[in-house]
């Protein structure tokens, strides 16, 4: 930094993300709390959400997660881009559900961190967990 520009807050950031992604867009996810390595998100599942089966795609979990992930690795002021994501569906989501996730950092080095997210329901049941392993650049939001 050349002294004269501050480094952007963890909402400056996220807002700058959310400015330019339609997918969260469509999702209609809301921002509910964003600071330093840590964000929680939410958002309604509607019927053009449902696969086959009448039930959430599992794509919308894991956006949700990927997001969230994305959201709290970004905040500190350097971009970062994930390098590794796994998720594990626990319970079925159903159209009218209203899904809320939040990040934990488990690591964060100089080059990598590692957060996991939790995907909880209305009713506060875990339906999905992810790991999630970022690289952080050193190029400034």
């Amino acid at each position: 930094m050349d002294g004269i520009h501050e480094m952007k807050s963890a909402s400056e950031i996220v807002n700058l993300m959310m400015n330019k992604d339609e997918f969260s867009s469509w999702m209609d996810i809301k921002i509910e709390n964003i600071e330093k390595g840590k964000c929680s998100l939410s958002c309604h599942i509607r019927q053009e959400m449902l696969n086959g089966f009448s039930i959430a795609h599992g794509g919308i979990a894991y956006s949700i997660a990927d997001s969230t992930l994305a959201f709290a690795a970004n905040s500190y002021g350097f971009q970062s881009f994930s390098i590794e994501t796994s998720i594990s569906h626990l319970v079925k989501v159903q159209q009218g559900d209203v899904l809320k996730s939040n990040s934990i950092e488990i690591h964060r080095g100089n080059k990598t961190a590692i957060y996991q997210i939790e995907v909880f329901n209305q009713n506060k049941i875990m339906v999905a967990i992810m790991k999630g392993t970022v690289y952080i650049s050193k190029i400034v939001w």
